[in-house]
């Protein structure tokens, strides 16, 4: 949505079956709740956003499970322990540990340019397939 990802990513998804996680859905909604309402750039985003959330077919929405959610929960506080994330920073781990162990469960990849990340779930848990890419 960024309109950052390169050219090889972008043919990736046109070529492959996308799915999308009800997790990564959340943090975009979460964001335009956040959006300052008087900041002029904020209609062109909340538009872009219903664009994105609109065009998801509901088959290719995956909702986590409790399986999902206790497992990622362990996993994310490993790794707030083992990389000394700050109180505001483990969320974040929360829901990226979500996306990863549902991602895991299904077998399927995550498609990523967070790198700092993801990189640490892979190696705590090297069954998970993670695609890294550099942004434009």
């Amino acid at each position: 949505m960024r309109r950052t990802a390169p050219p090889a990513v972008l043919s990736l998804l046109d070529a492959g079956t996308v799915f999308h996680s009800a997790t990564a859905l959340q943090e975009l909604l979460h964001g335009l709740g956040a959006l300052d309402p008087g900041d002029p750039r904020t209609p062109t985003v909340v538009e872009r956003v219903r664009t994105q959330v609109i065009s998801i077919a509901r088959h290719r929405l995956r909702v986590p499970d409790a399986d999902i959610l206790g497992r990622a929960a362990l996993l994310a506080g490993l790794v707030c322990r083992l990389q000394g994330y700050a109180r505001d920073d483990r969320l974040r781990a929360l829901n990226d540990c979500v996306l990863f162990v549902q991602a895991l469960k299904h077998g399927l990849t995550v498609l990523t340019a967070n790198v700092g990340d993801f990189d640490v779930l892979a190696q705590l848990e090297p069954r998970g397939r993670v695609a890294f890419y550099r942004r434009g």
